[in-house]
């Protein structure tokens, strides 16, 4: 298993003022999986990727990624986990503006136990079909080359975990099949698994394994029937 999760909780603040945004009884997957997830803004999404990642911490449950238990783990050790297994692609791409797309992706390289390397730069935005902007500037391009740089940052330390956050959100919907269809390709292409979410409902029809998280998270469920 890439990802196994066993009772999974996640809650924000404390005493009387907590608020439980993540209940996850169980859920896996296996190595090689291209998985949907699929629920509407606030449902938790992002926070539950932001957990897979090790970007949050745990309140209560399992949570092993890559052969590695992340409840408990120090800060230092999420760390160098992040940057040997971990790919992560983010809504608003999350470039930085001052560097070129080719320095952006060496910029991914430099978190990696591998070294920084040029030429290999070169070739995975080659791959994403930017070979001919590897000088140019975030601002210089469109929405769907900015994406296509950053799947390309994601993949800079050979992650076994590529993890997408509403990649195509931000994009015109010409954009949006194109940018999908080179993810999911990619990801085969270098044997990685991924887990995307989405709140739109086109994205999961290129997916042959989705999950709904109404039905994933239990917190979400009890947010909703408090609602009703």
């Amino acid at each position: 298993m890439i990802i196994d999760v066993d009772s999974l909780e996640i809650v924000f603040g404390s005493g009387k003022e907590t608020l439980k945004v993540l209940d996850i009884p169980h859920w896996s997957v296996e190595e090689g999986d291209q998985v949907a997830i699929f629920g509407p803004s606030g449902s938790g999404k992002s926070t539950f990727l932001h957990a897979l990642a090790g970007l949050l911490p745990i309140s209560r449950g399992r949570l092993t990624v890559c052969g590695h238990s992340l409840e408990g783990m120090s800060e230092h050790k999420k760390d160098r986990f992040r940057a040997q297994y971990i790919g992560f692609i983010y809504q608003d791409f999350n470039l930085l503006q001052g560097y070129t797309a080719i320095e952006n992706v060496l910029i991914g390289m430099t978190f990696s136990p591998r070294k920084s390397d040029l030429q290999e730069a070169g070739h995975l935005l080659g791959e994403v079909g930017l070979s001919h902007r590897l000088k140019y500037y975030p601002s210089q391009m469109s929405f769907g080359e900015q994406q296509r740089v950053a799947v390309a940052r994601a993949l800079a330390n050979r992650p076994k975990l590529l993890l997408a956050d509403e990649p195509t959100a931000s994009l015109h919907p010409v954009n949006k099949e194109d940018v999908l269809r080179l993810l999911l390709d990619i990801c085969n292409k270098h044997n990685c698994t991924l887990v995307l979410v989405t709140h739109e409902r086109e994205v999961i029809s290129l997916f042959g394994k989705t999950v709904t998280f109404l039905e994933l998270n239990r917190a979400y469920q009890d947010q909703m029937e408090s609602r009703v």
